[in-house]
């Protein structure tokens, strides 16, 4: 016999956390009719419970004591929007080990310990959801997990950081600087104060590590994911990458190939009609190809406190229908038994092999091109296509140069040589192109 009223316990009452409360609240009637069960929303912790949150809770709900969640006999859903590593783990795990529920957005605490909280929740043999931890409101994590699990899939790509994508989009827009852009992403929320996680693409591989661990069944640690930020971009760059008919997207991407995984996260080139590339704003974007299914890309918005409350309450509503009708076991955590998950060789970085964009700050003055083509051409790698665009002899000037595929150990090997030589006046920026269309005419 199932329950009648599933309790809610909510830990964390910040942006994403009141978002969730007023979802419970005000839709309360509509999630009965969807879930055949009543919802109750029956208690908020958080350490500061008397700070506005522009939301009115019933008296006795508020409390800055988590054990009267954990400890709560009647809470059969607990959910942790605290954010970080510890004590969010302690408290999940704690939450598990009582029989509770889970539901939470943590994405850094899942990428780095998903492991340990995966065998809990399945050995404990209770629910965790975590739709909320990748692409906000977008249901990322639902499609990989339930909707394409009978598809191989071959590669995950995606726009995954909101944040970078809005600088990056204002950069191509406007023609602005990174720096001033990133102001702005600041004043408007849609940049923390410290940035880095989301300008470095630290967020965005916290996203790929989950995604990577469910759509190939594998386990994915953070060390095997490439990871480079955005914060070398300059309007220079995304003016010359325009004009050679691409847009520069931080983008993540993981595929089979060669019996092993790829896993991988910079800044990119991609052809101005590709689906990606039109992803503007704080748009999130997520680009799968499966076999059976072939290509599918799901958009929207990434962050926020009503997205993210959605996808929060889409997991709560889930538990709650297994429960009303007396299901005891959920739906895995890793889309397998975690002993059925594999160790796929992770490739390394090395051994990629694609196009280049190479942007050289040169000393004008004869034989400078000859000379960087000559170390180039010592390493195999074959140029495409040069522009230089002003002279100032003497003085510094961009050069810029597309090559045919080349092997990223031997790009750097003969860069590292180059930005040695007297004629290179800083280090030489570069940006992978991806052309997309090799990728998928490979998936299986």
């Amino acid at each position: 016999m199932g329950k009648e009223i599933i309790n809610v316990g909510v830990l964390g009452f910040g942006t994403v956390g009141s978002g969730t409360a007023q979802i419970l609240m005000n839709q309360a009637q509509l999630l009965r009719e969807r879930s055949g069960v009543g919802i109750r929303l029956r208690r908020i912790c958080d350490r500061n419970i008397a700070g506005p949150r522009g939301l009115d809770v019933p008296d006795g709900v508020l409390t800055d004591d988590v054990n009267a969640l954990l400890d709560d006999p009647e809470l059969d859903i607990f959910v942790e929007l605290i954010g970080g590593i510890e004590p969010a783990r302690q408290f999940i795990l704690s939450a598990i080990e009582k029989g509770k529920h889970v539901v939470t957005a943590n994405k850094a605490l899942l990428a780095t310990c998903g492991h340990e909280i995966f065998q809990a929740a399945e050995r404990r043999k209770v629910g965790l959801g975590f739709e909320a931890s990748v692409g906000g409101g977008v249901p990322v994590i639902k499609a990989v997990r339930e909707g394409l699990v009978a598809n191989s899939l071959h590669t995950i790509m995606g726009i995954m950081n909101g944040t970078a994508n809005y600088i990056l989009s204002r950069m191509t827009d406007e023609g602005l600087a990174f720096g001033d852009v990133l102001k702005e992403a600041q004043t408007l929320g849609y940049a923390e104060a410290d940035p880095t996680f989301d300008i470095e693409g630290i967020d965005t591989a916290h996203k790929l590590a989950i995604l990577a661990t469910l759509a190939f069944g594998t386990r994915v640690e953070m060390s095997d994911i490439y990871i480079e930020g955005i914060s070398s971009i300059s309007p220079v760059d995304i003016e010359f990458a325009s004009g050679f008919g691409y847009n520069i997207k931080l983008l993540a991407i993981g595929r089979r190939i060669d019996g092993g995984l790829e896993l991988r996260i910079h800044p990119t080139m991609i052809p101005k009609s590709h689906l990606l590339a039109q992803v503007g704003g704080a748009y999130n974007a997520f680009y799968l190809i499966g076999d059976a299914a072939g290509k599918i890309m799901l958009y929207g918005l990434g962050a926020g406190k009503m997205p993210t409350g959605s996808a929060v309450v889409a997991d709560i509503v889930d538990i709650a229908r297994s429960l009303a009708m007396g299901i005891e076991r959920l739906t895995l955590p890793a889309g397998v038994p975690f002993g059925a998950l594999s160790l796929l060789k992770k490739r390394s970085m090395d051994l990629i092999s694609g196009r280049y964009y190479f942007r050289f700050s040169a000393v004008d003055r004869p034989g400078v091109l000859a000379r960087i083509a000559g170390v180039l051409g010592e390493f195999g790698i074959s140029i495409a296509s040069v522009v230089q665009k002003g002279r100032r002899q003497g003085a510094s000037v961009p050069i810029v140069m597309l090559t045919h595929e080349a092997q990223e150990t031997r790009v750097r090997d003969a860069l590292k040589i180059i930005d040695d030589t007297d004629v290179a006046l800083d280090k030489t920026v570069v940006i992978r192109i991806e052309d997309l269309t090799a990728i998928e005419d490979n998936a299986v």
